[in-house]
């Protein structure tokens, strides 16, 4: 196994940096003036009807932003960590706080809200910093959909809660104490609370790929080896256990659900995100470019943000076998694009705004917009899985020589474990040459042969050998696409899940003396649900914002302690 290999590839892409034409030639991109005294921590971006763009900030404030004029508006203040906006009017807005799904109204036509509406807060709260609420994005009966942020054990919960509590999955390094924490929900038009899909941990972003289906990200971290996207389908589980709390029907503590059982209850992701290539290591928001060829030649494609590095990312996905999978590219890297690519939204002329966010993590704060300049980068436009190897379409013809040599193609080959702890290493990991390269006539298209094409892994493409015509290297030369079922042969088994904490505990308790066995727990009391049917909300005054977490960046590490916390109180 060669494990010098993939610093040599990066090397490799950096010398080569030279024969490789700007991403300033296809992508330009431009600074944004924010309020002055703003913290820019942008937490939502959306577009109304008439092309003003509305952002939503960490500190609580929404402002409406004219493109034409560059002109802010204070539209509405007080809300507590708002973390997604949508304008169905242009004097309406929807936010999703902490606490609710808040409708804000100008009634009056000033510009300046005077309507607050709580639409939905029927999900619990204990005051733990990570339980962070995401969305919303439009359902098509009216509604919509929210995904819920897990606690943290890198900080405690509150004496009054909201919600029903159950004291289950606690010791985890997530956990999902109060209804519906690490799920994705549904809110009806009249603001009915409906739990969707569950097993979601950190899932930062909610999006529809062009054909209308629900898609969220998630983040690396315990039982997540690696960022992926889900399509997300009505009562499936997606793979991190605390939310299985409030699963109908299930009484156990997610922690004693033996491992076997989590991963065949499990749907994988249909892209997961390769790490150790840092091509994401935060998934942010997935949106998909609806403007007709405005934003350059990749409409119909999915991007999504990454929070670590200054990139936006483009995927492509197809049906294999019933199921959803494809490759991912970045789109854009650097060049003056900053970190913390939070939030993402298509203005009417076909730019795509950029809304940035440190939150005591790697990041940046402001608002970018990209906006493409007509050339087309030579770049992998698609990528379709056969049955003996890989299909890859590039928006340029390419030289041949270099494009007909398998030694052009170096590709490493693994799969993230699904186990309990933070993050996951890449196993059986390989280094492969296709075994066949086949150029078509007009030399945009190369079929690759491989032998033999293996199921549930990630395949990392690097072509820093390729060029075109001009002698212009691959805009993007890393490109990964997540193999997990065949095309036209039986799918085996995917590879056994790694140790949880139910194994290890059993055995480490069987080891134990029975005088050090701990008593059973006592009974915790169960603090009243909170909150519920829609309702006016009276007009919030400013309030200081909540604590920005002082956790570690996100990446690998031990748990945190978690804080004592005294037994909730009824409310």
């Amino acid at each position: 196994m060669k494990r010098f290999l993939l610093p040599l590839l990066l090397a490799a892409r950096v010398a080569l940096g030279a024969e490789t034409a700007a991403p300033s030639d296809y992508y330009k991109v431009e600074n944004i003036a924010t309020p002055p005294g703003l913290s820019a921590e942008v937490g939502g971006l959306t577009f109304t009807p008439d092309g003003h763009l509305m952002a939503c900030f960490h500190r609580g404030e929404v402002y409406s932003y004219n493109p034409e004029t560059k002109e802010w508006k204070l539209f509405a203040q007080g809300l507590q960590d708002p973390l997604g906006i949508i304008a169905p009017k242009n004097d309406e807005v929807i936010v999703m706080q902490r606490s609710e799904l808040t409708r804000l109204r100008d009634t009056n036509g000033d510009g300046v809200a005077d309507s607050y509406e709580t639409i939905c807060d029927s999900f619990g709260m204990t005051g733990n910093y990570h339980e962070f609420a995401f969305g919303p994005l439009p359902a098509p009966d009216g509604g919509w959909f929210v995904a819920l942020n897990t606690a943290s054990n890198g900080a405690g919960i509150r004496q009054e809660l909201r919600g029903e509590f159950r004291d289950l999955g606690r010791e985890g390094r997530m956990y999902s104490v109060v209804p519906w924490r690490g799920w994705v929900v549904k809110i009806s038009p009249d603001g009915k609370l409906t739990p969707w899909a569950s097993g979601f941990r950190s899932p930062n972003g909610l999006g529809y790929d062009s054909k209308g289906r629900l898609f969220v990200t998630d983040n690396q971290g315990d039982w997540i080896g690696a960022c992926p996207l889900y399509h997300v389908e009505k009562d499936k589980f997606y793979g991190h256990p605390a939310s299985l709390v409030w699963k109908k029907g299930e009484t156990r503590d997610p922690l004693t659900i033996p491992m076997k059982e989590l991963d065949a209850m499990r749907t994988r992701g249909s892209i997961v995100f390769p790490y150790l290539a840092s091509m994401a290591m935060s998934a942010t928001q997935p949106l998909t470019d609806t403007t007709a060829g405005k934003f350059g030649p990749f409409a119909g494609q999915m991007l999504v943000g990454e929070m670590n590095h200054a990139r936006i990312l483009r995927m492509m996905m197809e049906e294999v076998d019933g199921q959803l999978q494809g490759m991912v590219v970045p789109l854009l890297e650097s060049h003056g694009l900053h970190k913390g690519d939070n939030r993402v939204a298509f203005a009417p002329d076909g730019s795509l705004w950029v809304g940035q966010t440190d939150h005591g993590w790697a990041g940046d704060k402001g608002i970018q917009r990209i906006s493409w300049t007509g050339k087309v980068p030579l770049d992998v436009k698609e990528m379709h899985l056969t049955k003996t190897g890989f299909e890859m379409t590039f928006t340029q013809p390419l030289e041949t020589a270099a494009a007909s040599n398998p030694e052009s193609y170096k590709v490493r080959r693994y799969y993230y474990e699904y186990h309990e702890p933070y993050g996951s290493p890449e196993f059986d990991l390989q280094e492969i040459t296709p075994k066949s390269v086949a150029l078509s006539e007009d030399r945009t298209k190369v079929t690759l042969g491989f032998d033999p094409v293996v199921a549930w892994r990630i395949y990392e493409f690097h072509l820093d050998a390729l060029k075109g015509d001009d002698g212009a290297a691959v805009a993007n030369p890393l490109v990964a696409y997540t193999l997990n079922h065949l095309v036209g042969a039986k799918t085996p088994p995917p590879p056994p899940p790694g140790p949880g904490k139910s194994e290890t505990a059993k055995k480490d308790e069987e080891k134990k003396p029975e005088a050090d066995k701990p008593a059973p727990a006592t009974p915790t009391p169960t603090p009243k649900p909170k909150g519920g049917a829609k309702k006016p909300a009276a007009t919030p005054t400013p309030a200081p914002a909540p604590a920005t977490p002082t956790s570690k960046p996100k990446g690998k590490g031990k748990p945190a302690t978690p804080t004592p916390t005294p037994t909730p109180k009824k409310k």
